[in-house]
């Protein structure tokens, strides 16, 4: 337990047979479970966290490929049902430091805040250890994304290395989570819309072995989501502007 609430930490895969056993390893011994979901992998991801899945570790599958934010929804569903608190997400390939994850989830498990986001930004090494391009690409996107949901200190969207509260999880639809590449953009969105308190945390941007999925024609999809927000969050301020005045 962290801060006396039981933190579980979910950790999507998807072919990561080389990172896999390094990634959960580093899960700090506070976390109370680490829920693996295997995205329908065709390396040996499936076995290695079938051989893991003991003691604080569970294994789940998803026998087609339904995308990392689909895998992420599994995983809270799961840790909701199992009665955690706080769920934080550590993707597979062992990109997020676990040393950052205490930062990121006293805020929530304390009460101070629904949704602890990081922000690699904040890091003094992000320019010479986030690849240019990434850079680029995440800080327009953060800023269009902040724009959209009128979260104005949102620094860092594309950041998968979170931990939400089980209560604001419950405050939204998670059967329409986006599921693939965009799903931070989306469930952002959702949680600003469902007036739930969203923090930036600085976290260490961590580049190395890992393969990145994420590609070129990702970018018109993400802001195809980022639109979809802008617009449901004006129809919403048109609706409040629409209701009549209580009379006095």
């Amino acid at each position: 337990m962290l801060g006396g609430a039981r933190l579980f930490v979910v950790v999507p895969a998807h072919n990561e047979e080389r990172l896999l056993e390094r990634t959960i390893a580093g899960v700090p011994a506070f976390v109370d479970q680490v829920v693996v979901v295997d995205d329908a992998s065709v390396d040996g991801t499936a076995a290695i966290a079938r051989a893991l899945a003991t003691g604080r570790v569970r294994f789940e599958r998803h026998e087609t490929n339904r995308g990392v934010g689909a895998s992420i929804v599994t995983g809270y569903r799961v840790a909701m049902r199992a009665g955690a608190d706080a769920i934080g997400v550590m993707a597979g390939d062992a990109q997020m430091h676990p040393d950052d994850l205490e930062r990121l989830a006293l805020p929530v498990v304390r009460g101070e805040v629904d949704y602890a986001k990081g922000n690699r930004f904040a890091h003094p090494e992000v320019r010479r250890r986030m690849p240019w391009g990434r850079r680029v690409a995440g800080r327009l996107l953060s800023r269009l994304t902040a724009r959209a949901t009128g979260l104005s200190e949102l620094s860092d969207s594309q950041c998968g290395y979170t931990v939400i509260a089980s209560r604001a999880l419950e405050r939204i639809d998670l059967d329409t989570l986006f599921p693939r590449y965009g799903y931070p953009n989306d469930l952002v969105g959702k949680l600003a819309l469902a007036g739930c308190s969203i923090r930036d945390v600085p976290v260490r941007p961590v580049y190395g072995a890992e393969t990145s999925g994420v590609r070129p024609w990702h970018v018109p999809t993400i802001l195809g989501l980022i639109a979809r927000t802008a617009w449901r969050r004006a129809a919403s301020r048109r609706a409040l502007l629409a209701e009549p005045s209580p009379e006095r």
